[in-house]
């Protein structure tokens, strides 16, 4: 597998992708104020080129924050691309495209993943898609755009979500989540007074939600949405943790960045050396992976944050990239698999 990657800060396609030839996929993450333009220019440049995008920021061993970067497969891929509309209100309507296109590139074991870029309501769609993912043993790993549109294919969605299909026909594929947060202590908190559809946190263990998270973290009311980035919320699932990020206050609650539900276990996070988890991860990979050819990734817009005021975010990236050819995208919520996530870096690596 060979791929490209192309990038430029003012937008431009056409100087973006300038040396790419016969590519079998190609990946855009635009800036906003472009981003149709751009879609429309790409076809235009590729036409009939399975395409998928979204707006956010691009990367590979650096970020590209206002401009528009492409990732391009040249070879040794099968792939199909396509759409979910009104995610908002029925991702399953539109279960039966994806089950075709998985069809259409004869997924092998282990062989074969799910590239997506999601508009909203991404715990819906994932859920809708776990069916599939399960039956073919897919790999699955995407974002949260920004803007609330996605592409495929030349055309622009809005409430949508776009997929690639990807069987890597030279070996496997593996998708892997990175998390530089860890539990603070062994207290559980009960949430309770839930709003699935808000995202609303009302209760933990009785007490209003806003009031309790103050006292366990020390923060202030009008600095709770900068605590988040020091101490987030970790919904327990078994052994795992999966983070789960204050996005505003809401009266005595909480708004976060994924769905929790009453009854669900929640704990308080606290940051470890990302450099060090870094590490973790690197080694983890090569030790699955005699050789990689390619990894696409996606970091929280909450990670590049954090890494950007502790002047690492380059040194995260490269050391990333230490492993082989490395670029993905900056999300507002991360999938792996059929798990959406918050402050966590998710990739897709092919052997």
């Amino acid at each position: 597998m060979n791929i490209f990657y192309g990038k430029n800060a003012s937008g431009s396609v056409s100087e973006a992708v300038r040396g790419l030839s016969s590519p079998k996929l190609i990946i855009m993450v635009s800036n906003a104020d472009k981003f149709e333009q751009n879609v429309e220019t790409l076809e235009k440049l590729y036409p009939g080129v399975p395409s998928i995008g979204c707006v956010g920021m691009g990367y590979d061993t650096c970020v590209v924050e206002n401009g528009v970067s492409i990732t391009a497969f040249r070879d040794g891929v099968k792939v199909a691309t396509g759409a979910f509309e009104h995610v908002s209100k029925a991702p399953a309507r539109y279960i039966a495209r994806l089950e075709k296109d998985i069809e259409a590139v004869h997924p092998g074991k282990e062989n074969t993943a799910i590239i997506d870029f999601c508009a909203g309501n991404d715990a819906a769609v994932l859920t809708t898609m776990s069916g599939l993912v399960k039956k073919y043993n897919l790999q699955v790993m995407g974002a949260t755009g920004d803007a609330g549109k996605v592409s495929v294919n030349g055309v622009v969605y809005e409430d949508g979500m776009a997929y690639a299909v990807v069987k890597n026909e030279g070996g496997k594929v593996k998708t892997y989540k990175e998390n530089i947060y860890e539990p603070r202590d062994n207290k559980q908190l009960i949430a309770s007074k839930t709003d699935k559809s808000k995202y609303y946190l009302g209760e933990l263990n009785g007490k209003p939600a806003k009031q309790y998270y103050m006292e366990l973290t020390g923060a202030t009311e009008s600095g709770i949405l900068d605590q988040t980035f020091t101490n987030p919320f970790g919904k327990m699932m078994g052994n795992d943790v999966c983070i789960a990020s204050i996005k505003a206050v809401s009266g005595s609650g909480l708004i976060l960045y994924r769905q929790i539900n009453d009854s669900d276990i929640l704990t308080i996070l606290e940051m470890r050396d990302p450099m060090e988890i870094a590490q973790t991860t690197v080694n983890k990979i090569r030790s699955d992976f005699p050789h990689v050819s390619a990894i696409f990734s996606v970091n929280c817009i909450f990670r590049y944050l954090v890494l950007k005021n502790r002047n690492e975010l380059n040194t995260y990236l490269e050391k990333i990239a230490t492993l082989g050819n490395s670029c993905g995208l900056v999300g507002y919520g991360e999938h792996f698999n059929t798990q959406f996530v918050n402050q966590t870096m998710t990739c897709v690596v092919f052997e």
